[in-house]
């Protein structure tokens, strides 16, 4: 009996050594499966997750930003430079177009004066006082009406810079916009004053060579009257 009870309580040793150990490869095998699944899920996030995160972060967040970078640090300087040669070209434009047109007028009136002054010192002692001062008032009332609409054009279109310079609020556009309508006011405002001078002047002369045509004429009238009274008395 002795010897079998100690058989059986080695071999029950033995079977709780033995399930111990199975016991043990079991948790270690499970440890082991589970370790690696968690390795592989890091890794499946380090590897997938991550870099969808990453983008979803550009897309969402870094993308907009640089897009508003760059409108502010590139087009809003193209825009600016645009607008300010658009509004720079626009008034140099105008003032040539205003200081042609005035030039034209100068250049009108002076001849058709001096023409009106050459057909009076030319005629004869039946010129009509009337008739010359009509034509030095018609000339006169052109220049005056070509002027006026010079000038209105010139102001509305110089306010219509001004208006789009405001509403694009370019500093730079402005400025430049500014110098030449000061430019183009200058240059007008001399311009009518020369013409009102020449004018002026030609009407005096006009009329003086005139009236002295008229006294000329009725004084040879007079002159030949009284011949023929004396030849016939």
């Amino acid at each position: 009996m002795d010897v079998i009870t100690s058989y059986v309580f080695v071999d029950g040793a033995q079977v709780v050594v033995v399930v111990i150990i199975v016991v043990l490869i079991v948790v270690r095998i499970v440890v082991v499966v589970i370790l690696v699944r968690a390795i592989v899920v890091i890794v499946v996030a380090v590897v997938v997750v991550v870099p969808i995160v990453v983008v979803v972060v550009v897309v969402v967040v870094v993308v907009p930003i640089v897009v508003v970078v760059e409108i502010v640090v590139v087009v809003v300087p193209i825009v600016v430079v645009v607008v300010a040669v658009v509004v720079v070209v626009v008034v140099v434009v105008v003032v040539v177009v205003v200081v042609a047109a005035v030039i034209v007028v100068v250049v009108v009136v002076v001849v058709v004066v001096v023409v009106v002054v050459v057909v009076v010192a030319w005629q004869s002692a039946e010129v009509i006082v009337v008739e010359v001062v009509v034509v030095v008032v018609v000339v006169v009332v052109v220049v005056v009406v070509v002027v006026v609409v010079v000038v209105v054009v010139e102001i509305v279109v110089v306010i219509i810079v001004i208006i789009l310079v405001l509403a694009l609020v370019v500093v730079a556009a402005a400025a430049a916009a500014a110098v030449v309508v000061v430019v183009v006011v200058v240059v007008v405002v001399v311009v009518v004053v020369v013409v009102v001078v020449v004018v002026v002047v030609v009407i005096v002369v006009v009329v003086k060579v005139v009236i002295e045509k008229g006294g000329g004429a009725a004084m040879s009238i007079n002159c030949h009257y009284a011949i023929y009274q004396m030849s016939v008395e």
